[in-house]
């Protein structure tokens, strides 16, 4: 008697409970993925349920959340720049145009005030009016000519005012630069002629000391060719006299050829000797 050997049937699962299977997992991917939340770096986070916000402080790294219920906002603590352009006038009613660039950041301590009280659009809701003001107040203080010449000084006033303003805010001005002053035309040639004639002017004062150096220098030299002169009279004695003439007269009687002269002038008649003696 043959024995058949006997198969075990296949189980069979229902396709439905495959497709709630693969949706259980991709569920639970979804709730394990929002069950965490990444801070980044240069950043601090906070929590925010159902539009509230939480005063706890979040650190750069991994945090948990409760899903789809929390979020967590970043809020950069970074040095962050904003530049801001700004139409004011100068003590001397000038018109200027100055380009400021500032650069900030937000205390890490106090983000939750600052995001609760003012929100993430700071920079222009916050920075960018106060600049403004700050500038126009600053800038009616000076000349314009002052604007340019004490451009530190400016900087450094505007940047005083300016953190003394954001402090209120839990904002830090960590540096100031007045990029740019832009002046009407006809304010810069009047610079530029001023500016030309003050070097017509140095120029002229330049050749003038130059002529009296000149003139000193001649005067100088005239009084030490006179200083000479006279040391050179001073050394003039009778007894030099006599002996230059003692040298003239061995120098001649050197060059003496032992004949005496036929013919003499000067007061005395020209005598001819040879006639004379007959020879």
């Amino acid at each position: 008697m043959e024995q058949g050997t006997t198969k075990k049937p296949k189980a069979n699962i229902p396709l439905g409970r495959m497709v709630s299977t693969a949706l259980l997992v991709v569920v639970l991917l979804v709730v394990g993925a929002s069950s965490y939340a990444q801070v980044e770096y240069g950043h601090v986070g906070l929590y925010k349920t159902f539009g509230k916000l939480n005063s706890n402080i979040l650190t750069p790294g991994m945090h948990l959340k409760i899903p789809f219920i929390q979020t967590v906002i970043q809020v950069n603590t970074q040095v962050t720049k904003t530049e801001t352009d700004t139409t004011a006038s100068s003590k001397d009613l000038q018109p200027v145009s100055t380009h400021v660039s500032v650069n900030y950041s937000v205390n890490k301590d106090s983000a939750y005030n600052l995001m609760n009280n003012i929100g993430g659009n700071y920079d222009t809701v916050i920075i960018n009016p106060a600049v403004q003001e700050i500038v126009k107040e600053v800038t009616a203080r000076y000349q314009a000519e002052d604007l340019i010449a004490k451009r530190d000084v400016v900087a450094g006033e505007i940047s005083e005012h300016l953190t003394a303003r954001l402090a209120k805010y839990d904002l830090i001005v960590n540096e100031i630069n007045i990029v740019n002053f832009k002046f009407s035309e006809a304010f810069n040639q009047s610079i530029e002629a001023k500016q030309v004639a003050q070097q017509q002017a140095l120029k002229a004062s330049n050749d003038l000391k130059r002529i009296e150096i000149e003139a000193k220098q001649k005067i100088a030299q005239a009084e030490a060719e006179a200083e000479s002169l006279k040391l050179k009279k001073q050394e003039v004695t009778p007894e030099l006299v006599q002996l230059k003439q003692i040298e003239v007269q061995e120098k001649a009687l050197e060059k003496w050829d032992g004949k005496l002269p036929q013919v003499t002038g000067g007061a005395t008649p020209f005598i001819d000797l040879q006639s004379l003696t007959g020879q």
